[in-house]
């Protein structure tokens, strides 16, 4: 890869700590070791995270943290990543969040979720006829409030091409993983995992 992915993750108050702070740890551990590997070459990934008003968000474990963007400033989404957490079921119903993630999505390479963040991509209609998952707690609740999606249980992560899935929680962290395989190399995945020293669970 000769240019820089920028990953946007869209957080929330009430967002699942891991669920976005396993993908962001993943992206930019990758990122730290492409630059050892190449110190001239431009980053592999930028990791933003973005609120809908920015300023600061409290996640369901309690940790107050700020965002770097809101929705009028942030820049150009190459991946964007929507977590999970209680959050969510008050999100689901906005027309803002669900058109700009929309909206982000048509122009991004790839869409992926975490728990359930699935349920704001299919709110904002983009698993409308894909395979999905969510947490084992959720499948029968995104399978019965969107009908058109289809609910794959047990796994870690489903990838649908553009749209990327994930369980619950740590399967953020196996999914990003996943992503770092199909953007650079597995062997940069297989280093970035063992960096981390996580036990990847390499298929879905």
């Amino acid at each position: 890869m000769n240019s820089t992915t920028t990953v946007g993750i869209f957080v929330f108050d009430d967002v699942e700590l891991l669920d976005f702070a396993g993908p962001y740890e993943v992206f930019t551990t990758a990122a730290h070791l492409h630059e050892e590997d190449h110190p001239s070459a431009a980053p592999l990934f930028e990791v933003r995270t973005i609120a809908a008003a920015g300023g600061a968000i409290r996640s369901r474990a309690g940790l107050l943290f700020s965002v770097d963007h809101d929705f009028s400033s942030h820049p150009t989404i190459d991946l964007l990543l929507v977590p999970g957490g209680r959050g969510t079921r008050e999100l689901a119903e906005p027309e803002v969040v669900t058109r700009w993630i929309a909206a982000v999505a048509a122009r991004s390479r790839i869409t992926a979720s975490v728990c359930t963040g699935a349920f704001l991509l299919a709110e904002a209609g983009l698993l409308d006829g894909l395979s999905a998952t969510t947490h084992w707690e959720d499948v029968g609740e995104l399978g019965s409030r969107w009908p058109s999606v289809k609910v794959v249980e047990g796994v870690r992560w489903v990838d649908e091409g553009t749209v990327v899935t994930a369980a619950g929680v740590s399967a953020g962290i196996d999914m990003s993983l996943h992503l770092v395989e199909r953007l650079a190399s597995r062997d940069l995945a297989q280093r970035t995992a063992r960096f981390m020293e996580y036990d990847w669970v390499e298929r879905a």
